[in-house]
């Protein structure tokens, strides 16, 4: 389980509605069915006119990525690709055939079937690196639906604000009940930007994040198949494997400085 998922959005959402009831306000007032309607239906709605079925079904199995934490570590991975290096240059490739049927990581597992089955480097490298974006092509297909209702969202509720004026405006007889009823108007964009900022736009950058760090690691997983393939030093391995997850996350963190600093110049 990510647990910085769930605590994120207690402590969001709990924070807004904590500040609000700090300020006077009824906890009852808040939940109002026109706002609702507006926003939460008319939002998804918006999203499925926007994104076809397809791309909507890649967006919801990509859910499970918010709430549960992938068991694996970079470094635990090279070790383990040098242990079955070692292993393949004492016994041959043909030992690793039970490693292929019982190894944890299906990328492992997929690659060291083609290894042992003796198939060609290139072709090896093909088939795992086109694996590797497909997943990568679909997590950004459910991250870029997330931002769009991050977007899209905000503007149902104000939308709803405006239709709750239009009725307000209608009749201004009752001066003494203008005040609730504006305050109701304003509901529904509260739900628009309180869940855009809290609960999409959060998701998208969360299943950015995490496919990052997954494709880096199927990226090291493949050179360390290859090899294995070859026929090369398990030491070598471990060291270049190494090296090449330190180039990664350095340059991670030079892209992320090099954005934040365009975004300061903007």
């Amino acid at each position: 389980m990510d647990i910085t998922t769930i605590v994120g959005l207690v402590l969001g959402l709990g924070g807004v509605i904590a500040g609000y009831l700090e300020e006077g306000g009824q906890l009852g007032a808040l939940f109002k069915v026109a706002p609702f309607l507006i926003v939460f239906i008319g939002g998804f709605g918006a999203t499925l006119v926007a994104f076809p079925l397809s791309e909507v079904k890649k967006m919801l199995s990509t859910l499970s990525m918010l709430f549960i934490q992938k068991k694996y570590n970079e470094i635990d991975i090279i070790n383990e690709l040098a242990d079955l290096s070692e292993k393949a240059r004492k016994d041959g490739l043909l030992s690793l055939e039970q490693d292929a049927q019982t190894n944890k990581n299906d990328l492992i597992r997929k690659g060291l079937a083609l290894v042992v089955d003796g198939i060609e480097t290139e072709v090896i490298k093909d088939i795992l690196a086109r694996e590797t974006e497909l997943q990568a092509e679909i997590y950004e297909s459910g991250a870029k639906i997330f931002e769009a209702m991050g977007g899209t969202w905000p503007a149902m509720g104000v939308c709803g604000t405006v239709m709750g004026m239009i009725s307000i405006l209608k009749d201004l007889s009752d001066s003494a009940a203008l005040g609730p009823k504006i305050s109701s108007a304003f509901i529904a964009t509260m739900y628009g930007v309180a869940f855009a900022n809290l609960v999409w736009l959060p998701f998208g950058t969360k299943i950015k994040a995490k496919a990052a760090r997954e494709t880096m690691i199927n990226e090291i997983i493949i050179e360390g198949l290859l090899s294995i393939q070859a026929g090369e030093n398990p030491r070598i391995i471990k060291e270049k494997l190494n090296l090449n997850l330190m180039e990664k996350l350095n340059g991670a963190k030079n892209k992320s400085a090099a954005t934040a600093e365009e975004g300061a110049e903007a």
